[in-house]
């Protein structure tokens, strides 16, 4: 008996340590989406390194992308009393997580951050966007002089659970003389195009 009884407090041990890390992870990635905005391009290369690609929108925007990427940690095969593989598999496919790769969007206006996004397989087994802090770490562990500061207490306005909102950016970041021009027009016709000149 005695046996058993240690097999399911170490498989316990496992599962909680690995949900803990997730949630951990989670909250330092949104907190990152709020620290980073306002941030140069200097400072931001100079703890998130130089981004994997770039897209210049206008004169004064772009749009920087970071990849980053965990191996999933390996699990024992089930054997035993305990089926830990057949779990954790059952966890996954109910709840999600066990990510491995993360993007990072980030919008840069007059050569500051002013939004950060991720994307990709990116949720870790509780939490969302936990694998984006591999990406952010740097930033977090030294922080730049132009990162602002956030009370990350655990009432702040971070989440483990979901991002921050979207703070509201300048025109010249989010519309191009074309968008200006055109607007969306919803109605029940499904004739007419959605998007129509301003009138």
């Amino acid at each position: 008996m005695r046996p058993v009884f240690t097999r399911m407090v170490v498989a316990l041990t496992a599962t909680a340590a690995l949900s803990g890390c997730g949630y951990f992870d989670s909250r330092s990635a949104h907190k990152a989406q709020y620290e980073m905005v306002g941030m140069t391009s200097y400072d931001l290369q100079a703890c998130a390194g130089i981004p994997a690609s770039t897209k210049k929108l206008n004169d004064t925007t772009e749009i920087w992308q970071y990849d980053g990427s965990k191996a999933l940690p390996t699990m024992p095969s089930d054997s035993g009393f305990i089926p830990v593989q057949s779990a954790i598999s059952i966890y996954q496919s109910a709840f999600g997580g066990g990510g491995t790769a993360c993007r990072m969007l980030v919008r840069m206006d007059h050569d500051r951050v002013s939004e950060v996004h991720y994307t990709g397989n990116d949720d870790e087994y509780i939490g969302t966007d936990g694998i984006c802090s591999i990406i952010t770490r740097g930033c977090a562990r030294q922080r730049e002089s132009t990162m602002r500061r956030v009370n990350g207490g655990p009432f702040g306005p971070v989440s483990g659970f979901h991002p921050p909102r979207t703070p509201a950016q300048s025109g010249t970041a989010t519309y191009s003389d074309q968008s200006g021009k055109y607007v969306p027009k919803f109605t029940n016709d499904d004739t007419q195009p959605v998007i129509q000149p301003v009138k």
